[in-house]
This record gives C-alpha cells, sequence and structure tokens, in this order.
C-alpha cells in the first residue's frame, strides 16, 4: 500500500514562543467559535475541554487590543459567542499568513519530500 505525500504545515506563532503566544491552536479555535458560534461546541469539536477553550479566548483576548471573542451568557436564550470585527481579522490575516507561507516554501517542499524515505 503506497504511502500518501506528507504535507508542510507551518507553524506561525507570535508575539512569542510560549503559552500566550497566538498560533495555529488558537488559530483554530477561532475557526470553530466562529462556525458554531459556541465556545463549547467549538471546544468538543476539537477534543478540548470546555475549561481549556475558555482559557484560551480569555488569553487570546488579552493578548490584542480588544477582544477577538464575544460572549453572551446563558439564559433564556442559551448564550453564545461570535468573532468581533478584530477577532475575525486577526483570524483572515493569519489564515492568508499561513497560506503564504505554504506557497513560498512549496518548490522547496517538493524537492524535499521527494527526498524522504518511504
Amino acid at each position: 500500500m503506497p504511502r500518501s505525500a506528507p504535507l508542510l504545515e507551518p507553524r506561525l506563532r507570535f508575539p512569542h514562543a510560549g503559552p500566550d503566544a497566538f498560533g495555529p491552536g488558537k488559530a483554530e479555535l477561532l475557526r470553530h467559535i466562529a462556525a458554531t458560534g459556541s465556545i463549547r461546541t467549538a471546544a468538543t469539536e476539537l477534543g478540548m475541554s470546555y475549561n481549556r477553550a475558555w482559557l484560551l479566548v480569555t488569553g487570546m483576548n488579552a493578548l490584542f487590543r480588544s477582544p477577538l471573542v464575544t460572549v453572551v451568557r446563558g439564559g433564556g436564550t442559551g448564550g453564545g459567542a461570535a468573532l468581533t470585527p478584530l477577532g475575525e481579522e486577526v483570524l483572515t490575516r493569519y489564515s492568508r499568513m499561513e497560506q503564504a507561507c505554504r506557497d513560498a516554501t512549496r518548490a522547496d517542499w517538493q524537492a524535499l519530500s521527494a527526498l524522504l524515505a518511504g
């Protein structure tokens, strides 16, 4: 059975390494919050606890000049979460940076992956 070709996955992080850095995991959480309207549902889809997702959201909100995610607490409507305009901008720009990295390294990655065993 032939092995599928490996994929290059750039892992951009800023502003620094460490738990407060914004990177691919937090971007993925934002994508899921935007799609589901819920931190809890996003966490479930990503296989993480609600508490972990909540901590990541509060960390992201503190990392930027204004929040990336706004939350409406439960009650009759059940609550929810949404990206703020800044959250949408951060996610859009981060996603473009990831794609730009893949585009910029495509030729070298094809050459390098041809040298891999298997």
